[in-house]
């Protein structure tokens, strides 16, 4: 969908729209970490089915190694009767990279349905949709991140398309690195056609790690070149397994495939023991526990990303970026970053807003509800507007962690701007909002 088709339409939105937004978005992660992406449009145009095959196949070949994401919004029959995300798959592929898809959305928050595959009715054979059917060898995912009549659904949609796209983003490289390759020697010479992405994933480390081995400050390789691909010894080092780890977490932590651990190792099973010792290679590039400098700062690591550093400090990207006067999300190992924010000292009283709750005003300070009511001798949970109440002084803070609001009768911007000591562009910069006008139910990201 795009120019004269809308797509689905639903609680003021069109889907074209909102899909572009997210593929905007999507094609700037993955061009952040490397990873040779395309956009089929990048403004409000109308294309053909056939125009938008011949640009999906014309941007990397017909190859089975090629993944194509089709970002969609959903509608159902009767508003507010369905929810949730689901991924379709071609006939032609399993269902690994679908199913790691709809996971990484589930573990984002957003309700999921299901991952499967569509024929014609006429033909058990061929895909239903054009998408799947029309392009070659490519794997295509058709992934639909919710229902655009259901306000709950497409409001969850709409404020958290970032981290869901981020989680994709995660899950898509993860699928694709989980490969059988072992390297057999420690360089790599250029060949006609490839690019450090496909290099890396080959050797089952990260674009990050292999830039940072050939000391390499752009993407741009050269035919002939020759590649350091392991920054690793002959000799294997060992790994004595602890409680809580897995495969995964262990391979991950020295930069290889679960696969590649397995072969060291001669295991047939992901089942190990607390005790057992693993051959591995190297040192460890991620450590189980963050690099912290201090208790506010964090030195960015091989591999790491600001969506994955935001994770470990249950903060956004968006927070990271304005807490470092970041414009980009580009990082540079041994960059120290500050992780929390500064600590506003206010007054010791508060006065009551509009919208007010004691659960929110003891969150915003945080403190508890029982702390704030003791310090104001309430015997209930009802305040009053303009009411005066006092903060424990031992506490006299302000977090600046962004909280969710549900939109009530007679709410605007900046009625809520004013209420939360903040400003209306910072409203609309974090729920992405392109002007503000907001209605009754919408749920909103208050900084």
């Amino acid at each position: 969908m795009a120019g004269n088709d809308p797509g689905t339409v639903g609680n003021g939105l069109q889907e074209k729209d909102l899909t572009l937004q997210i593929s905007k978005y999507m094609y700037d992660r993955f061009k952040e970490l490397g990873v040779p992406v395309t956009l089929t449009r990048t403004t409000d145009e109308t294309l053909s089915s056939t125009e938008r095959v011949r640009r999906i196949l014309n941007a990397y070949g017909n190859k089975s190694n090629v993944i194509l994401i089709s970002n969609h919004i959903n509608s159902s029959a009767t508003p507010n009767t369905a929810e949730g995300a689901e991924v379709i798959y071609a006939l032609r592929n399993e269902d690994t990279l679908a199913k790691n898809i709809l996971n990484a959305l589930k573990s984002e928050g957003q309700v999921v349905r299901r991952v499967y595959q569509r024929a014609r009715d006429n033909d058990p054979n061929t895909d239903y949709y054009f998408i799947h059917r029309e392009t070659g060898n490519l794997e295509p995912v058709i992934i639909e991140y919710g229902f655009i009549n259901n306000l709950e659904d497409i409001n969850r949609v709409r404020n958290n398309y970032r981290r869901y796209v981020d989680a994709i983003v995660d899950a898509v490289i993860e699928t694709e690195r989980g490969t059988s390759f072992v390297p057999t020697s420690d360089t790599y010479t250029v060949r006609p056609g490839d690019t450090l992405w496909e290099i890396a994933r080959m050797y089952g480390i990260s674009v990050e790690q292999l830039k940072a081995m050939n000391n390499l400050t752009s993407n741009i390789i050269s035919i002939g070149q020759v590649l350091k691909v392991s920054n690793m010894s002959d000799d294997m080092d060992t790994y004595t397994v602890k409680p809580g780890d897995t495969l995964y977490s262990i391979a991950k932590m020295y930069g290889i495939s679960v696969e590649q651990l397995k072969e060291m190792n001669n295991l047939t099973t992901n089942i190990i023991s607390i005790g057992q010792i693993l051959k591995v290679k190297g040192t460890p590039i991620l450590n189980d526990t963050p690099s912290v400098q201090g208790e506010d700062t964090y030195t960015v690591q091989f591999g790491d990303t600001l969506y994955k550093i935001a994770k470990m400090y249950n903060t956004t990207v968006e927070n990271l970026m304005e807490l470092n006067d970041l414009s980009s999300n580009i990082l540079s190992v041994g960059q120290v970053l500050k992780v929390s924010g500064t600590k506003e000292v206010i007054p010791s009283e508060y006065v009551v807003k509009v919208g007010d709750s004691l659960y929110k005003i003891a969150r915003e300070f945080n403190i508890s509800v029982d702390e704030l009511k003791s310090a104001n001798n309430l015997t209930s949970n009802v305040i009053l507007i303009g009411q005066i109440l006092k903060i424990p002084s031992s506490r006299c803070y302000r977090s600046h962690t962004p909280f969710i609001y549900r939109v009530k009768a007679g709410d605007t911007l900046f009625s809520l701007a004013k209420a939360n000591d903040t400003t209306v562009d910072k409203i609309i910069e974090l729920n992405n909002l392109d002007n503000d006008i907001i209605f009754v139910g919408q749920l909103l990201m208050i900084p």
